[in-house]
């Protein structure tokens, strides 16, 4: 079989195909947990160590709760120890034929496989502003630390754990941080032992927040806001939109899985989390659709299981 993404539910997909003795490839567009890479430099999971173990394989972090570089460490360990075969800066694009007879291309080479388990996560595409101005250099969809900000005046645009991550860091790293956010608060969804530092920043003057406002314009050195009092401007010289992510669709639609709903939802059966297309298979966060709080980490190890539990009940009917 393929596993398309070596994501920690790629890489969990993986141990359970090598436990069960089956011949199989993981293609990983970046490198190794590439989202996790792609994560802040200093980002602590909302997760305890413990629960994101896998493969019996003990995740040691110093705290309780891991951060990012300890977690791509533990994460490459788990690969190097099962011996997990991947094909890095590979990337997926097509998928035809049927079940036992699966025809995989991607960008470097062509696959014929029984199997297919897309594993390829919701960090690769922001939530787009969609305003004027949005493609200049000074916007950033992806935070990684805060040294570039020192000194500037900075616009965070949202309200849950990345934007207020980013707008924490970068003040106190000397930015003039103001937080944009359209709703009236900061998300209660907050990891709980951040939220207080937050409200408090914002409570005392150091960290501005305009609440019930949106961006309306980018400008080279400004933004044009607007909330129920009209329009307004103010000075500025970069923007974090930390404003979410969402699966790859483009993809998924490649890929012939079918959407539902209104969060746009992949198909798949929640017994065995094989899609619309017969033989191919969904795991990881990406089952969520655009509801990016359904899946963590944690509670999606357990796909890995169920996939090849179905997967070695049907094996005999494509030899």
């Amino acid at each position: 079989m393929i596993i398309i993404g070596a994501g920690p539910i790629g890489l969990a997909c993986g141990i359970e195909a090598r436990k069960a003795g089956l011949d199989f490839l993981i293609i990983e567009k970046g490198t190794l947990a590439n989202s996790i890479y792609n994560y802040p430099v200093n980002m602590t999971f909302f997760s305890t160590s413990q629960k994101l173990e896998m493969g019996d394989i003990p995740f040691m972090s110093i705290e309780n709760k891991p951060r990012r570089t300890e977690a791509l460490e533990y994460y490459r360990r788990v690969s190097q120890a099962y011996g997990l075969p991947i094909n890095y800066y590979e990337e997926a694009t097509t998928v035809t034929g049927k079940a036992g007879e699966f025809t995989v291309t991607t960008s470097k080479a062509t696959y014929h496989t029984k199997f297919v388990i897309v594993a390829t996560g919701f960090y690769d595409v922001p939530n787009y502003l969609n305003v004027p101005g949005e493609e200049l250099s000074k916007v950033a969809h992806y935070y990684k630390e805060p040294w570039p900000y020192v000194g500037q005046k900075v616009v965070v645009i949202g309200a849950g754990n990345s934007a207020v991550d980013a707008a924490l860091e970068c003040w106190r790293k000397g930015a003039d941080v103001t937080m944009i956010i359209q709703h009236e608060a900061i998300d209660r969804n907050v990891k709980y032992w951040v939220l207080p530092d937050i409200e408090n920043r914002i409570k005392e003057g150091s960290i501005k927040a305009l609440f019930n406002t949106k961006v309306k314009e980018i400008h080279p050195k400004s933004l044009l806001l607007e909330n129920e009092s009209g329009d307004f401007e103010i000075e500025n010289d970069f923007v974090l939109a930390m404003t979410g992510y969402k699966p790859n669709y483009p993809l998924l639609k490649k890929f012939e899985i079918d959407l539902i709903d209104e969060n746009q939802i992949p198909c798949f059966d929640q017994q065995n989390h094989e899609t619309n297309r017969k033989g191919m298979y969904l795991a990881g966060v990406v089952c969520g659709g655009l509801n990016t709080r359904s899946y963590f980490i944690e509670n999606s190890i357990e796909h890995s299981q169920k996939i090849l539990s179905d997967i070695k009940e049907k094996i005999h009917l494509y030899k």
